[in-house]
């Protein structure tokens, strides 16, 4: 069954077991590739390698070529193999192992080499972008054999970009591809990742990336935080003014809805303080935050309370009291069940004690006497006895 997976596999073997067979081979720039040629049977001629330049580069054991980065592996009168380090592009071709019997009989192996390509650059990304604006990146890179496939990714989402656009070196047979990446920016994707990966035959899965982090210049996102959920009559008080933008706010101004700022209250930068409420302060006010780019505001409602109202309770107030209320009821229930167990027990322990006198009684007169007089009776004979 061997022989049979070997004729199938070189099938010249039925015909001429002195036919070498060799194998195509693919190598990466830098990589080592093995050249092997065998026959199936020997006549005790030497096999030869020679490479695209027909020049011989091993005869049987010995070397023919001083190129150090051919090596013998393996020679026997049925094998040749040899190794190639250090593989260049040059070094792609046609290689040819040949026996000398009469007649000569050749086999021919090519050698693809990869162009490995170099790390990709990213352009487009050195200032920021405004909100709103569209911008074009673009990918490169170089020395890739064959050409090598460009993919754009913003986290961990691919994007889909132009086509890639393919040019040959004029010093070598390797290409430079590009890909460009339009994108119209919002403040979401301040900060994110924008990633460009290599695809190629010579590399792994992300062997080559470049990442670049993308900038957004947007206005700002203002929010109004009090310093209290509870604002109190005659309590100090003070509302902070944030505003989410890229750069960040350079100025906030406060106002009120409907009226001008109670005289008390001060504004200092993003805080508006209020060093004594009342209930006039109630109403509208507005921050506004200026970042350069833009002007956005935010609004809060003041509505101020009596002094002696109390803060909400929580959720978990109630629940804890409610807890605590539960025990309470059950202990006093198990306490109910106890108590009235012991009160039934007792009572039916008096009952048997009061009858022991009439149980001998011959009469109903005596049976009263006995029951009467029994327990004074133990307690005479106890005294007797002391």
């Amino acid at each position: 069954s061997s022989f049979s997976a070997t004729a199938l596999r070189f099938p010249s073997l039925y015909d001429d077991p002195l036919q070498p067979v060799t194998a195509d081979e693919t190598v990466s720039v830098g990589g080592t590739v093995t050249l092997t040629c065998r026959v199936a049977e020997s006549d005790n001629s030497s096999l030869q390698w020679s490479n695209t330049a027909q020049q011989t580069l091993y005869f049987g054991e010995k070397r023919a070529l001083r190129d150090n980065r051919i090596q013998l592996l393996h020679s026997t009168s049925t094998e040749l193999t040899i190794t190639i380090a250090d593989v260049q592009l040059s070094d792609e071709g046609e290689y040819k192992c040949a026996i000398f019997t009469m007649p000569v009989r050749t086999a021919r192996a090519t050698v693809t080499v990869l162009g490995v390509p170099g790390k990709p650059q990213i352009s487009g990304l050195e200032t920021p972008v405004q909100e709103g604006q569209k911008v074009t990146l673009t990918c490169t890179s170089t020395g890739s054999k064959p050409p090598a496939k460009l993919h754009w990714y913003r986290g961990d989402q691919e994007l889909e970009g132009h086509l890639d656009v393919v040019e040959s070196n004029p010093d070598d047979p390797t290409y430079n591809v590009s890909s460009e990446l339009t994108l119209e920016v919002t403040s979401s994707d301040d900060n994110a990742l924008i990633t460009c990966a290599v695809d190629h035959p010579s590399l792994a899965p992300g062997d080559k990336r470049s990442e670049q982090t993308l900038r957004v210049l947007y206005s700002p996102n203002v929010q109004i935080h009090p310093g209290s959920n509870l604002p109190r009559e005659g309590e100090k008080f003070s509302l902070r003014c944030t505003g989410t933008s890229n750069p960040e706010p350079t100025s906030y101004i406060w106002e009120k809805k409907d009226g001008e700022l109670p005289i008390l209250a001060k504004a200092d930068g993003a805080v508006l303080h209020f060093p004594m409420l009342n209930k006039s302060d109630n109403g509208v006010y507005v921050c506004h935050a200026d970042n350069g780019i833009g002007n956005n505001q935010g609004e809060y409602i003041l509505l101020v309370q009596d002094p002696t109202v109390m803060a909400p309770s929580s959720g978990v107030d109630h629940a804890v009291i409610g807890g605590v209320v539960a025990v309470i009821v059950f202990i006093l229930l198990c306490l109910l069940i106890v108590l009235g167990r012991y009160l039934i027990r007792h009572k039916g322990t008096y009952l048997t004690h009061e009858a022991k006198g009439s149980d001998d009684a011959p009469d109903a007169d005596t049976a009263i006497i006995n029951a009467e007089g029994g327990q004074s009776g133990s307690e005479d004979k106890k005294e007797y006895f002391i």
